[in-house]
């Protein structure tokens, strides 16, 4: 009496067997289709078409002489162990069951010969264009599907051993059939799994790229905020205390406007209260103890006198128009501008000479930063003159706060050239 529960259990297995075999992957692109090169794309199709050309004439001719099957037949089965090989490269697992099953259509008509001087169950050219069929699979196909076939090869190659173990053939290769099979599918799904292990690798370094990218542009923007308070608050302070003086300083101020002075001033107070409390929360811990006045345009010549004790002569151009001074935010900009191109002058270009001009045109700030090639043999140099911000990053926030322009690039010559339009006027606002 057969146990219910023993029925299920060999059906479930079974199943679990059969399952992978049926379901073929659902990606048909062919093997090396990304490739750049269009040899390459075409490759595996030529080394199919090779292996066709190779293994059906011999083919016919070890069926038809050494295992004396009809020559139309040996013919016939040849063409279905080796066409489906065309199929390899984009559908292997279709392919898999057109040529296992002709192969063992091919073993059960040879049982039905007379001749057993050669090897017994699988032909030499059918199990040659088997195991060919096996790499492509393995590149394809899952790991469930794998062992499937394996162990269908491998029952298959047990139980034909069996029936010919009556007859006196002159070898039996149904082992050495599963020990290569089994080889083929195992360093095919290692390639496999390690070309998907490097591409989730890629993947990843690209989302962490991006990540990092996006990370750099809002610190960036959050440094420029903080020193950005300090701009703003002194224009603030000085509306509140205009407002609250006027007052005292205009007489005959009727009461309507004195009190409209009072709430202007209490206005710009509110402001900045909500200023300070913004700035707590865009502050770092490495940021707390910026308390130093925010540098401008007057701190250019400390910076460049700075950048050449760190190696690297550099020379200044202030335009005598801009000695009036330029706005407090435009002067902070062109000075981190300034700043950050220098710095990576001293890193990338140590002993460079390095010329930095401040010249109007209209309503704009031109700031240019050119550098010549590094000299061929230098010492290393030690940066003193180290920028606050993220190199080109912290520049294009720079020039977009202010609503400019920014070019950089090489120069013919080997040098690199920082150019920013910052406008003197002020810059549009940017809706919400």
């Amino acid at each position: 009496m057969i146990n219910p529960s023993t029925g299920q259990a060999r059906g479930n297995s079974l199943r679990a067997l059969v399952t992978p075999l049926l379901r073929p992957s659902a990606d048909h692109t062919p093997l090396l289709a990304q490739a750049s090169r269009r040899w390459v794309r075409y490759l595996p199709y030529v080394m199919a078409l090779a292996a066709i050309s190779s293994l059906l004439p011999s083919s016919i001719n070890v069926l038809s002489h050494d295992y004396g099957l009809n020559t139309g037949l040996a013919a016939a089965l040849s063409v279905a162990q080796t066409a489906p090989l065309l199929l390899a490269p984009s559908r292997p697992l279709p392919a898999w069951w057109m040529i296992g099953v002709t192969d063992l259509l091919t073993s059960l008509l040879i049982l039905t010969t007379g001749h057993t001087s050669s090897v017994w169950p699988w032909p030499a050219t059918g199990l040659v264009g088997y195991l060919l069929l096996m790499l492509p699979l393995a590149l394809r196909e899952t790991r469930r599907t794998l062992v499937s076939v394996w162990l269908v090869t491998a029952a298959a190659s047990l139980a034909l051993s069996l029936m010919g173990s009556v007859r006196d053939f002159g070898g039996d290769n149904s082992l050495l059939a599963i020990a290569l099979t089994g080889a083929v599918l195992l360093l095919g799904g290692a390639l496999r799994e390690r070309a998907e292990a490097r591409r989730l690798l890629t993947e990843q370094e690209h989302i962490s790229e991006a990540e990092r990218e996006r990370r750099t542009l809002l610190e960036e923007r959050a440094r420029i905020a903080r020193e950005l308070h300090d701009v703003v608050a002194h224009h603030m302070s000085v509306i509140a205390v205009q407002a609250a003086s006027a007052p005292y300083r205009i007489s005959g101020v009727p009461a309507e406007v004195a009190e409209e002075f009072t709430a202007i001033a209490g206005s710009a107070r509110e402001s900045l209260a909500e200023m300070r409390r913004l700035l707590g929360v865009l502050r770092s811990e490495e940021s707390a103890a910026e308390k130093a006045p925010q540098p401008g345009v007057e701190q250019l010549a400390q910076l460049v006198e700075t950048v050449g004790r760190a190696g690297v002569p550099a020379e200044l151009t202030v335009a005598p128009e801009l000695a009036e001074g330029v706005p407090q935010a435009v002067g902070l900009s062109a000075y981190r501008i300034v700043q950050e191109a220098l710095a990576n002058v001293v890193r990338h270009a140590p002993g460079a000479r390095t010329w930095v001009s401040l010249a109007t045109d209209g309503p704009a700030l031109l700031v240019t930063v050119v550098n010549a090639p590094p000299p061929e043999r230098t010492e290393s140099l030690e940066a003193s003159a180290e920028g606050t911000g993220q190199g080109l990053v912290g520049m294009r926030e720079r020039v977009r706060l202010v609503d400019g322009r920014l070019d950089t690039g090489p120069l013919p010559d080997g040098g690199f050239k920082v150019a920013a339009v910052l406008p003197l006027d002020t810059p549009r606002e940017t809706p919400a």
